[in-house]
């Protein structure tokens, strides 16, 4: 007897449809034949479905199986084929009522005594179900967790193969989950490192809070100990929290990676890579490719300290996604495209020693030596990150005194503000497809939003001139430009808002 089971493949952070045929009552001896491009960890699901069968109160079939995932030429991984598998056999052999199982998609890893346990990529499932207009999915009820994010669709979660079975046979509901379930909606009430906490520093605070305000990337430059490290650690506390939207997104990303169950709470991502990481660390990949660092920070902060200090070929491979917010990712198995939206939040020192220009310690490097250190990071990437600061090292006494700085909470109502006005602005139906904030704005929003008077366009030509800055320079300053207007709630870019984006792109290394 044939039954049909449908399932998902990951591939990247998206999932394909894969049909399940199981066929049973075969002449020959009582074994499994599985084909379609199976690995590993699908082969062996033989062994764990048949001991989660018997210990759920089945018995294996005493004929030949064959088991076929279709499409043939698509390659799976993993042990979320485990469920569909055992369900299939079931339905083979008249175990099972088969007539409501189309209506689902349906994935899970069985242990030997036959409880679910977890499996990746239950966002994309969710999101391949609702595409292919089922009914449902069912999944273990911690990836039904994740997966209930998804609007449109109906999410059950169960914790054993025969609470499944009891559902299909009509012994058992069912019910589906709803969003305020999910533990993923939890916030993050855990202490956050606060911007009260930093001295000094106001001309990098301001910086900071531009930068966030309109997402845009942010080279700090600075001796050791001036505080780039612990002013980049707090910037996920001024960032207005994400949509439910980006969240899903964020949270397909780390679905996909494994990764969801260490990231359990409703926040962006933070990301600081150590400067050792490999190229495929950094952008993603592997014989099956899966997400990187750059897509882990999918709406949220990548942070590289000690920029230079990064292999060359490691930074070199940021440019595509810093201007198209995504990476494409090419292997033997195929291609894919994940997104990789983030602020890039780079620190480094002015020199290897550090103390380059610092009026109390001298600087023992050569120029040489300096000009090779700041050699490792190209101008091409310089180019794409909108602003540079300078951050200078803190006298004695201004340590020593007890005044608090402005907080976080007070920084991030006003970028909310100007998030807020930007929103409006790329929602408006003639760009109804937009950008979400200044960063990423296209040369037609640029010509329509950014627009400069005779006299602001002459400024900025003169800047341009005497910086020697290239044609993308001058559009990354007009959108700080727009961004610094938005924090002052101004219509148009005024000439001192345009002077401190000009200042912004002063600081050259």
């Amino acid at each position: 007897m044939l039954s049909c089971i449908y399932s998902g493949a990951l591939n990247g952070v998206e999932a394909s449809l894969v049909e399940i045929e199981v066929n049973s009552g075969e002449k020959g001896e009582p074994r499994i034949f599985m084909v379609g491009l199976p690995d590993a960890a699908v082969k062996e699901s033989a062994d764990r479905v048949s001991s989660a069968l018997t210990n759920s109160g089945f018995s294996m079939p005493k004929s030949r199986l064959t088991i076929n995932l279709a499409p043939g030429d698509m390659r799976k991984e993993g042990p979320l084929y485990d469920l569909p598998i055992a369900l299939g056999i079931l339905a083979s052999t008249g175990n099972l009522d088969s007539s409501k199982l189309s209506d689902y998609i349906i994935a899970g890893e069985l242990s030997l005594s036959g409880d679910l346990r977890w499996i990746s990529g239950a966002v994309s499932l969710a999101l391949l179900a609702r595409s292919l207009g089922k009914k449902g999915l069912i999944l273990p009820m911690e990836s039904a967790n994740e997966a209930v994010l998804v609007s449109g669709i109906d999410v059950l979660g169960a914790t054993s193969l025969k609470q499944i079975c009891d559902f299909f046979n009509g012994k058992e509901d069912i019910a589906a989950l709803k969003i305020s379930d999910s533990p993923f909606m939890l916030k993050d009430d855990s202490y956050m490192p606060d911007f009260s906490d930093v001295k000094g520093q106001e001309n990098v605070r301001r910086a900071v809070e531009v930068a966030v305000a309109g997402g845009h990337n942010i080279l700090m430059i600075g001796t050791p100990g001036s505080g780039k490290s612990m002013i980049a650690k707090r910037i996920p506390s001024i960032m207005p929290e994400p949509t439910l939207e980006e969240f899903l997104e964020i949270l397909g990303i780390y679905s996909a990676a494994g990764l969801s169950q260490s990231n359990k709470f409703f926040k962006r991502p933070f990301r600081s890579p150590h400067h050792t990481i490999s190229d495929v660390g950094l952008i993603g990949g592997g014989m099956i490719p899966r997400p990187g660092e750059i897509s882990l920070a999918h709406n949220g902060v990548l942070f590289l300290d000690e920029l230079p200090e990064f292999k060359r070929s490691v930074l070199e491979v940021l440019r595509q996604p810093l201007e198209d917010g995504l990476v494409s990712i090419s292997r033997s198995a195929g291609k894919v495209s994940i997104a990789s939206r983030f602020m890039l939040v780079a620190a480094m020192n002015p020199c290897p020693c550090g103390y380059l220009g610092d009026s109390k310690r001298a600087c023992h490097c050569s120029p040489n030596q300096v000009s090779t250190y700041r050699s490792r990071i190209s101008g091409p990437l310089l180019d794409r990150i909108d602003i540079h600061v300078e951050a200078q090292a803190l006298p004695l006494e201004a340590l020593g005194k007890n005044t608090q700085s402005e907080s976080s909470a007070d920084i991030r109502q006003r970028v909310k503000a100007a998030r807020e006005i930007q929103s409006r602005r790329f929602l408006s139906e003639k760009f109804s497809n937009a950008s979400k904030c200044n960063a990423s704005m296209n040369p037609k929003q640029i010509k329509k939003f950014c627009a400069l008077n005779e006299e602001q366009s002459k400024l900025l030509a003169a800047a341009m001139e005497e910086l020697n800055l290239s044609a993308r320079a001058w559009d990354k300053i007009l959108k700080v430009a727009r961004t610094i207007a938005d924090l002052d709630s101004s219509p148009n870019i005024q000439s001192h808002h345009l002077l401190e984006a000009i200042n912004y792109r002063a600081h050259a290394i």
